[in-house]
């Protein structure tokens, strides 16, 4: 059931319209007013819409991005939930990115990541799996690093590409993950 365009909801001000005719465009999503309680992502003309994390979730993300933006190269730096730019006008929002140092910009441009990091969530689960790595890897991303909360110890696994698909590389043991590429760094994960 479709809620009238008046309809007030938790945040105090109407919900946002996407009536839509036909296939969304890249320019069109970009020109969305930001919406801090959901992501916006762009496949094919398709919005894909999906909360935000729970608690856990943000802490998980936080633990990524802290480590490995502590430990990056001088002509990287780690950035929280960026705009990526795809090919064929698709546009994807990682939780966290290692990417080429220096982008201050809305969209960053996929040949620029190092790599991609989803924690998983009910709700993007099965796109974080299949559809977001196939992605990345047909955009040549050379790392995709999955988070997995489910459970009581969180799971990290690291993909590296190897030719057109992702093979796993590493996974975390005991709440730790231990990285030697893309560089060294040790990610603990919060329980």
């Amino acid at each position: 059931m479709a809620l009238p365009a008046d309809y007030e909801h938790d945040l105090g001000h109407p919900a946002p319209s996407l009536h839509h005719d036909g296939p969304w465009t890249l320019q069109e999503v970009l020109a969305m007013p930001e919406d801090s309680s959901q992501r916006v992502e762009l496949v094919d003309g398709a919005l894909l819409v999906s909360p935000l994390g729970t608690g856990r979730h943000q802490l998980l993300v936080g633990d990524c991005y802290t480590a490995l933006r502590m430990a990056c190269p001088p002509d990287y730096e780690a950035m929280p939930g960026v705009n990526v730019g795809l090919s064929h006008g698709r546009m994807l929002i990682p939780d966290f990115t290692v990417n080429v140092a220096g982008f201050r910009g809305l969209l960053l441009p996929a040949q620029d990541l190092l790599l991609a990091g989803e924690v998983l969530s009910p709700s993007t689960r099965l796109q974080d799996l299949t559809l977001k790595k196939q992605l990345y890897a047909e955009a040549g991303v050379p790392f995709y690093l999955v988070v997995d909360p489910r459970g009581g110890e969180p799971v990290a696994t690291l993909f590296e590409l190897d030719g057109v698909d992702y093979v796993e590389s590493v996974r975390s043991e005991g709440g730790y993950l231990k990285l030697e590429r893309p560089f060294p760094v040790t990610i603990e994960l919060s329980p």
